[in-house]
């Protein structure tokens, strides 16, 4: 059986490791791409101690309304139309403000004094260059929209965080210094800062400002180069599983799989797992990937390669070590605790955030 297991009480534990790191900004969790995967309304009870939550699309958002979220909903790429400016009012959403249109759309339409919309994140663009307003359109932009009584919120976003010691990281803290700095002393002393992801809020303690914006930490993988999740006492927060459902012994000589790339150079004790790229694994892991087999009889736990070429539906494993009594019917974790899915995403040339985020709907979901 394929499974997806989601823990809750993991996330809120990294919940509270963000709030040790910063404990004097409020937290503002991502939940955007369904919940890094993990499912939003799997993960929302376990932020109830954060201050709001971040989304991607007005549908996210209004998914979160639905499923009772009351607090703040941060819409980080902001209303793609009028109309969506219009539904962000009407379900207190609040908006990044990162271009022209967005600016015209909230001096036009304006909402009532009590709505969350009010709180508007104007975004500076210090060198991601993505979004935001630059160095000379900002400080306008932020005058008429505090002149207009909206509540401002300064953010930005790095583009080297995970790398402590990229020179670009100090450019983007200076030029977002300077810049609060100078809104604070030329319209507002109300004016808030949020500058740092989850790498940032690893990386520069010092910098943290009013809001973090976490966002992988909080699904227990690592966000910085240089440190992995379990030195950040992070705990992953999905298992991904599957089982065997044969065994075979493959002759010396013989090839295994799409390609035939990989030949035994010895008789080998292998195994067929249900799972592959249709489910989520990917097709590119390199000859070092392996998952853990609990075998079904002891509960004893195995590191087995995966060999040969990842197919759709399947993936083959080396269970020489594996008693064969008790291998079939055995549970393979493809990442968890080990393998951890930042170890898989090494293995592809990939980072955890994008296997966690493009697993099938075909796996089935629980929740422990």
């Amino acid at each position: 059986m394929r499974t997806i297991t989601i823990k809750p009480a993991a996330i809120t534990h990294n919940l509270s490791q963000v709030k040790a790191l910063a404990p004097k900004s409020n937290v503002l969790a991502m939940v955007k791409a369904n919940a890094y995967g993990h499912g939003v309304a799997a993960v929302l009870p376990a932020l109830q101690q954060a201050d709001g939550i971040g989304v991607a699309t007005l549908r996210e958002a209004l998914e979160a309304r639905q499923l009772g979220w009351d607090k703040t909903i941060g819409l980080i790429e902001g209303a793609f139309t009028v109309d969506e400016w219009r539904q962000a009012i009407e379900h207190d959403i609040s908006c990044v403000i990162h271009h022209a249109p967005q600016l015209e759309w909230a001096l036009e339409q304006i909402p009532p004094v009590d709505s969350a919309t009010r709180v508007v994140w104007i975004k500076y663009n210090t060198g991601m260059n993505r979004l935001g307003f630059n160095n000379q359109t900002l400080i306008s932009a932020a005058k008429s929209l505090h002149d207009a009584g909206y509540q401002l919120i300064l953010t930005t976003h790095f583009a080297n965080a995970d790398n402590q010691d990229h020179s670009l990281n100090a450019i983007q803290i200076q030029r977002f210094n300077d810049m609060i700095s100078t809104l604070r002393q030329t319209i507002s002393t109300n004016i808030k800062g949020s500058l740092c992801n989850s790498a940032g809020i690893v990386n520069f303690p010092e910098h943290h400002h009013d809001w973090v914006r976490p966002g992988i930490m909080l699904y227990g993988s690592a966000p910085v180069i240089d440190q992995s999740a379990y030195t950040l006492n992070l705990q992953p927060a999905m298992e991904f599983s599957a089982q065997i459902i044969a065994l075979q012994t493959v002759q010396a000589g013989d090839a295994i799989g799409y390609g035939s790339r990989w030949i035994a150079q010895q008789d080998v004790k292998t195994a067929l797992v249900s799972i592959g790229y249709g489910d989520g694994y990917p097709r590119v892991v390199n000859e070092d990937a392996y998952v853990s087999v609990i075998d079904a009889i002891n509960q004893q736990r195995y590191s087995c390669a995966v060999i040969g070429r990842v197919a759709m539906d399947m993936i083959v494993i080396d269970v020489s070590a594996v008693p064969e009594s008790s291998a079939l019917n055995s549970k393979v974790i493809l990442w968890g605790d080990a393998p951890h899915v930042d170890e898989v995403a090494t293995h592809a040339d990939t980072i955890g955030y994008e296997l966690l985020c493009r697993l099938s709907v075909r796996p089935n979901r629980i929740q422990m």
